[in-house]
């Protein structure tokens, strides 16, 4: 008997406290449905527009920044053109003022040179009379001691022609 009274006792306890019943089960279908009617008519779409709206707008700002990247590059095409115009010009100047400097130079250099050349003849023909004076010179020194050591050694004085010639023809080298 006690185990009909122990069968008896867990038959008479009730409803399964897990189990829902078939109301829950209604109530919690229809609030399902109801909720995902208005995600679905309502909350779905605002949030495809933000998403839209937020794509859009980096979309917006890549094409802006990709613009912004055309025209910088476009501004620094301009800017090393400008400079390489810039440069050349310089270097134009520079080689004009070089080729100026070099045609100064020049022309200072030749007048240089002529006078060089004038100060040179000059000095050749002091130099060409100073020679001809000391060849006198020697040439009558040695015309005196000509004359001198003939007369010693003869006694009488040679013709002053003579020993001239004689003095003449030895100093440029010929002989007599």
């Amino acid at each position: 008997m006690l185990i009909s009274t122990i069968l008896l006792a867990a038959e008479d306890l009730g409803p399964n406290p897990i189990a829902p019943e078939n109301k829950e089960l209604f109530w919690g279908a229809g609030t399902f449905l109801v909720f995902l009617f208005v995600m679905r008519v309502f909350l779905v779409p605002k949030v495809r527009k933000g998403m839209e709206a937020r794509y859009g707008e980096i979309r917006a700002g890549h094409e802006t920044a990709q613009a912004t990247r055309a025209a910088a590059q476009g501004d620094v095409a301009s800017y090393e053109a400008s400079l390489a115009e810039v440069r050349a010009e310089a270097a134009a100047r520079i080689d004009k003022a070089r080729q100026a400097l070099d045609a100064e130079r020049q022309t200072k250099v030749a007048e240089v040179n002529t006078r060089i050349a004038a100060q040179r003849a000059q000095a050749d023909q002091a130099i060409e009379a100073a020679r001809a004076a000391a060849r006198a010179e020697v040439a009558a020194a040695v015309g005196s001691v000509t004359t001198r050591a003939t007369q010693l050694v003869l006694g009488k004085s040679p013709d002053a022609a003579v020993v001239k010639r004689a003095v003449d023809s030895t100093m440029s080298g010929g002989r007599s």
